[in-house]
């Protein structure tokens, strides 16, 4: 007679905090120091492997093999531009797919990172919008998406990765807890030991979550995916507005602002016939006085399932200048990755749909 056991699932071990590595090496008669040198190898050296930890005696990695499994990150797939971008495909443990892509700058090497499979946001432009949320990313994963992409800087280009922008698949805030962890292992001496005002999370807009980030001491900049200069036109194109309106991200960012001293990033995609005008100019001038600030306009990477289209030239640059003449720190973010599927969600959904 056959009998069904239970599957029993190891646990990632890089969810375990510190304490609970050390309680487990002194429980299973390892020196406390042990778990020093486990966790340096997880996330300084980003071991992928117990057998990669070869100053740690076989007995020990043995151990950890048989109670403890690494579910790492991979690529799956990767797109190289043209302008040099790179767009990659990462495989989860679970099958997921997520994405990330390194965008190459003549001052900097930017890793754009995801913090979800899918998003819940159902943002009207954006490809990942409309793909159903799966579930959030841990701490670890995230954090394996930089290294990955670090990879491809250091490969592809010889230069260390300089910058992060949590601005992929899935809204940051709604996965606080597993993103605030992630960049305090990406900014610890034994972890990445990056910089933190290298570091900007991209939200479209959870009010107390923003002022969460203030009042916990969150070491990152602040980036808000605006894109529209009022409640109406942002309620159209950003449900997430309704919950959230103008007016109490306001109020989140002045208290932002009180507590961090720290500028923010208003993102805006100029869109043709929709929020391109000098009228709207002048009502995204009226936002940027709440508090010190700079804008990043962005030109729009067209997806199929939206009919909005990147404003003309001439239009893209009198805002421009309606805005830098009166003091506004501004800034032009190309589309970068044309040739490629740039769109964030587009190769995910890709992905998934050629694996189905």
């Amino acid at each position: 007679m056959m009998i069904d056991l239970p599957v029993v699932s190891k646990r990632d071990i890089r969810k375990l905090s510190p304490d609970e590595l050390k309680a487990f090496m002194v429980e299973q008669g390892e020196k406390p120091f042990r778990a020093k040198q486990v966790s340096e190898w997880l996330w300084k050296n980003t071991a992928g492997t117990f057998e990669e930890m070869n100053n740690i005696s076989l007995a020990t990695r043995e151990l950890l093999a048989k109670h403890f499994v690494i579910n790492g990150v991979q690529v799956q797939n990767q797109q190289l531009s043209n302008d040099g971008t790179i767009k990659s495909a990462f495989r989860l443990y679970d099958g997921n797919i997520v994405e990330g892509v390194l965008i190459p700058h003549d001052t900097r090497m930017t890793a754009c990172i995801s913090s979800q499979v899918g998003c819940s946001l159902t943002c009207k432009f954006c490809a990942t919008g409309y793909m159903d949320r799966k579930r959030n990313l841990d701490a670890a994963e995230i954090y394996d998406q930089v290294v990955r992409i670090k990879e491809q800087c250091e490969s592809q280009y010889g230069t260390p990765l300089t910058n992060i922008v949590y601005m992929g698949m899935g809204e940051p805030l709604l996965n606080y807890a597993n993103v605030v962890k992630s960049i305090e292992r990406i900014t610890a001496p034994d972890g990445l030991n990056m910089a933190p005002r290298r570091i900007t999370v991209s939200t479209a807009g959870i009010a107390k979550m923003i002022k969460k980030l203030a009042d916990d001491g969150v070491k990152a900049n602040l980036a808000l995916s605006l894109h529209a200069p009022n409640d109406t036109k942002r309620n159209e194109i950003m449900p997430i507005n309704e919950a959230n309106s103008l007016a109490s991200l306001e109020d989140a960012l002045k208290h932002y602002h009180q507590i961090t001293g720290r500028k923010v990033t208003y993102e805006y995609i100029v869109f043709e016939s929709f929020n391109d005008t000098l009228q709207d100019a002048e009502e995204l001038l009226q936002i940027t006085k709440w508090i010190p600030c700079k804008v990043n306009l962005i030109e729009y990477n067209p997806i199929e399932n939206a009919d909005y289209k990147n404003t003309g030239e001439a239009k893209l640059m009198a805002f421009l200048k309606y805005l830098a003449d009166r003091g506004v720190q501004t800034n032009l973010r190309r589309s970068r990755g044309k040739d490629i599927d740039a769109a964030c969600g587009q190769l995910a959904v890709k992905e998934k749909s050629e694996a189905a």
